[in-house]
C-alpha cells in the first residue's frame, strides 16, 4: 500500500477483490445517479400524475425481492459474476427500453420498474454476496464507509452535470445522452467483474428455513424488522423529493443542484463517520442519525421552497452517512453470526432483502391509495410525516440486538474458514 492510501485508509490491509468490488460499486453508483434521478422526472414531464411515478416505483420494489429469490438460486449453482452480469444486463436493457419507447415512457411504466427491478435484483444479490465474502469485521465498517464515499462522489457529480447536458438541450435529447453514458458506465464495471476470484456456492437454496430462522434467532428477527421500517421511508422519499425539486423549479439542473449539496455533505461526512464510529458507538450512530433524518422532514412540510430544500438536502446528507455506516456493519456482524452463517450466506441477504422491499411496497401502496382518495398535495405531507419515522424506528430494534446466539461462536468460525479458503489473500 503506498504512503498517500495508508494516510487516507490508516493500517487497514485491504486486498484485490476488495479493491475490485469498491471499483464497481463507483462505476456502478455513478451510472445511476447520472440517470436514476431523471426517471422520475422524464415520466413526470410526460404524464404529471404521482400515480404514474408511483406505479413505476412499485414494480421496481415488487420486482427486486422476486428477483433476489430467483439471484439466490442461480448464486447457488454458479458463479457470484454471472449473476452481477445478468444484472448488468436487465439494466442495460433497461436503459435500451428507456430510449426506444422515447416519449412514451410513461405508457410503459410498470414495464420500465420491472426491467429496473430485475437488473437491480441480480446485480445488489451478487454485490450483497461478495461484500460479505470478501469483509471481515475489522475491513467492513472501513468498506461500507468508502464505498458511501464513492457513492456520495457518484451523487455529486452525476445529477449536475445530467441536469447541465438536458438543461442545455431540446426535446429529450439529454435524456438520450445521459442514458447511453450510463450503459458505457455498466460496460466498465462488466469489464471489472472479468477480474474478481470465481466464487462459488455449494448445497440447496435453504430460503424458507432462514425466513423461519426468526423464531430461533431474536437478533436477525430485529433486524429484519428494521429493515422493514427502513423500507417503509425509502419507498416514497425515492421520487417524492426529486419531484417536489423539479415541480418548485422547473429545472432539471437545480435537481442536480440539489443533489450536489446532499452528496457533498455525504462525501464528507462518510469519511468521518469510517473514521470516528467504533463497533461500541453503532446504537448510539443509528438513532442519532435516525433522528436527524426524521426531524429534518418538518423542514419541508411547514415551509418549503428550493431553499428549505437545498438546507433539507444538508442535512440528511449528514445524517445518512451516520445512520448507514453502523447499521449496514451491524447487519453484517448480525449474519455473520447466524446459524450456518458460511453456508447460507446468500439466504441471509435475500431474506433481509425480501423484508426491506416489504417496507418499501407497503409505503407506495399506502402511497396510491391515499392520493386516489385525497388530493395529493394535501395528503402528500401528512404520508411524509407518518413513513418519515422509519429510520427512527429502526434503532427500537437494533438497541437490543446482542450479537449473541446459539450457534454463534462456531458458525463464525466455519464462515471466516469459508470465506479464506475462497480467497486468494
Amino acid at each position: 500500500m503506498n504512503k498517500s492510501l495508508k494516510v487516507i485508509l490508516g493500517d487497514i490491509e485491504i486486498n484485490r477483490d476488495l479493491k475490485l468490488l469498491l471499483t464497481i460499486g463507483g462505476l456502478y453508483a455513478l451510472s445511476t445517479f447520472l440517470s436514476n434521478t431523471f426517471v422520475n422526472i422524464y415520466l413526470w414531464k410526460q404524464s404529471g400524475e404521482f400515480i404514474d411515478i408511483a406505479q413505476y416505483n412499485l414494480f421496481v420494489y415488487i420486482m427486486q425481492p422476486l428477483t433476489f429469490i430467483l439471484a439466490g438460486r442461480i448464486a447457488k449453482r454458479v458463479d457470484r459474476v454471472i449473476v452481477l452480469r445478468l444484472g448488468v444486463t436487465f439494466l442495460s436493457l433497461f436503459y435500451m427500453t428507456v430510449l426506444i419507447v422515447g416519449e412514451n415512457a410513461a405508457t410503459y411504466n410498470m414495464l420500465l420498474g420491472a426491467l429496473l427491478g430485475i437488473g437491480f435484483g441480480f446485480y445488489w444479490l451478487a454485490f450483497n454476496v461478495l461484500t460479505f465474502e470478501v469483509t471481515e469485521p475489522d475491513t467492513r465498517d472501513f468498506f461500507n464507509g468508502f464505498l458511501g464515499l464513492m457513492q456520495s462522489f457518484g451523487g455529486m457529480v452525476g445529477p449536475i452535470l445530467a441536469g447541465f447536458i438536458i438543461s442545455r438541450l431540446d426535446n429529450f435529447q439529454g435524456y438520450t445522452i445521459i442514458f447511453s453514458i450510463s450503459f458505457g458506465l455498466f460496460i466498465l464495471a462488466v469489464i471489472c467483474t472479468m477480474f474478481l476470484q470465481r466464487r462459488s456456492a455449494e448445497g440447496t437454496f435453504a430460503f424458507m428455513r432462514i425466513i423461519k430462522e426468526r423464531k430461533h434467532n431474536q437478533d436477525w428477527k430485529r433486524i429484519l424488522n428494521a429493515h422493514t421500517f427502513q423500507g417503509l421511508r425509502e419507498g416514497i422519499f425515492v421520487f417524492v423529493i426529486s419531484v417536489w425539486v423539479f415541480i418548485t423549479t422547473q429545472s432539471e439542473f437545480a435537481l442536480g443542484t440539489f443533489n450536489l449539496v446532499f452528496s457533498g455533505f455525504s462525501l464528507v461526512f462518510y469519511f468521518v463517520a469510517t473514521k470516528i464510529i467504533k463497533p461500541k458507538m453503532r446504537k448510539w450512530a443509528i438513532f442519532a442519525g435516525g433522528l436527524s433524518l426524521y426531524f429534518s422532514i418538518f423542514l419541508l412540510l411547514f415551509h418549503m421552497n428550493y431553499t428549505t430544500l437545498l438546507i433539507y438536502g444538508a442535512i440528511i446528507g449528514l445524517s445518512y452517512p451516520i445512520f448507514t455506516v453502523p447499521y449496514v456493519s451491524m447487519t453484517y456482524d448480525v449474519i455473520g453470526k447466524g446459524w450456518k452463517a458460511g453456508e447460507m450466506r446468500i439466504e441471509y441477504i435475500v431474506v433481509r432483502e425480501l423484508f426491506l422491499n416489504i417496507g418499501r411496497v407497503s409505503s407506495i401502496a399506502i402511497f396510491l391509495l391515499a392520493v386516489s382518495l385525497f388530493d395529493p398535495e394535501t395528503i402528500i405531507p401528512y404520508l411524509m410525516a407518518v413513513v418519515g419515522a422509519g429510520h427512527l424506528v429502526v434503532y427500537f430494534f437494533v438497541k437490543d440486538i446482542t450479537l449473541h446466539g446459539l450457534h454463534a461462536e462456531q458458525e463464525t468460525i466455519e464462515a471466516k474458514q469459508e470465506i479464506a479458503d475462497q480467497e486468494n489473500r
